[in-house]
């Protein structure tokens, strides 16, 4: 995999929105969190007023043959059914981009069925599932790479149409097992520690799950210095192809908004790759998945809503969309107490 040049963040234009922000009609620091969190994007673009007028969420879908143990509430089946849907606009994340004035773009990395060719379905199909990675690798290191790249290959396609801000979102029966067992590698964490209901399993099946990504991680000994071996060995398609998109996203001065358990073993495993990525991330929501609060912490990223929400699809990021949009209009849109008062002598 070819390594990506990720620029540093604009200093001078951090501090010009913050010196700005110090200087608008309003009482200082009013607008609490969203004031930093408003110069902290100006420096990502490289902008002292930036505006977040060009917002994607890019899916990618994969199934994982360690559901086949029955881990989920539902069959693997959903996968397939649950990714023409997004497409079809019938599913959450379908309704909450359009409330967000964002574009929804959805890739099959992984998925165990043949589409088709379904209309409006990206094929970036590299394996009919993530293998079992109780009975060995989830994928061959060639694997990982690849949907790494197809991650930024996306990422890139993203930025041609215009992008301002965009999200990782998943689909995947199952891929809260592979996502603990990244946590869990990453963090140095016991597994117990970062797994959790998924779907709404049972306590029974939660410990089966907790047995199987112990004996994964034992049998197939994920280096947690090298994020690419962790990738490949207990990970799956759509999370290396997520970690793709924040690199690629980075490199183009994208900010990445980080939505919930999934999208967050995502990035752990982008940073492990390049930690230059993280001064990209924006946080969204905290999860509900036990695991989430304690890779969020690993890699740095502070969340700001908490609904108690644990859907994935990129849903807690979309919805965090509009706040970053008015936050940033602060900059652009606000005047000055000098401004004001230029209008009114005039």
């Amino acid at each position: 995999m070819n390594r990506l040049t990720i620029p540093p963040l604009d200093t001078q234009a951090e501090q010009e929105a913050a010196a700005r922000m110090d200087r608008l009609a309003k009482p200082p620091y009013a607008l609490g969190k969203l004031e930093p969190l408003a110069a902290r994007i100006a420096g990502m673009a490289g902008n002292p007023a930036p505006r977040l007028k060009d917002k994607a969420v890019v899916l990618f879908a994969a199934d994982h043959h360690i559901a086949d143990h029955g881990l989920s509430l539902t069959g693997a089946e959903v996968t397939h059914i649950q990714t023409r849907n997004f497409i079809d606009g019938g599913a959450t994340i379908s309704a909450f981009t359009r409330n967000a004035g964002a574009r929804l773009t959805v890739v099959d990395v992984g998925v165990d069925y043949d589409f088709g060719g379904y209309p409006g379905l990206v094929d970036r199909k590299v394996m009919r599932g993530a293998n079992d990675f109780s009975e060995g690798p989830a994928m061959s290191r060639e694997q990982a790479e690849r949907c790494l790249e197809i991650g930024i290959e996306m990422a890139r396609a993203e930025k041609a149409k215009g992008l301002d801000i965009i999200a990782a979102g998943e689909m995947g029966i199952g891929n809260t097992t592979p996502s603990s067992a990244i946590v869990a590698v990453m963090t140095g964490s016991p597994v117990e520690l970062v797994t959790g209901k998924g779907s709404g399993v049972r306590a029974d099946i939660i410990r089966r799950k907790i047995e199987l990504i112990e004996k994964g991680i034992s049998l197939n000994r994920p280096d947690p210095n090298d994020a690419i071996d962790v990738l490949a060995k207990v990970g799956g398609p759509e999370i290396g192809a997520m970690a793709g998109l924040m690199l690629g996203a980075a490199s183009l001065r994208v900010p990445i908004v980080i939505d919930g358990f999934i999208a967050g073993a995502a990035a752990a495993i982008a940073q492990g790759i390049d930690p230059a990525v993280a001064q990209y991330f924006i946080g969204s929501h905290t999860s509900a998945e036990p695991g989430h609060a304690l890779i969020m912490k690993h890699i740095g990223v502070t969340m700001y809503l908490d609904l108690g929400m644990c859907l994935g699809e990129g849903t807690g990021a979309a919805l965090f969309f509009p706040i970053l949009d008015a936050a940033t209009r602060i900059l652009s849109e606000m005047k000055t107490i000098d401004e004001m008062c230029i209008i009114q002598n005039k």
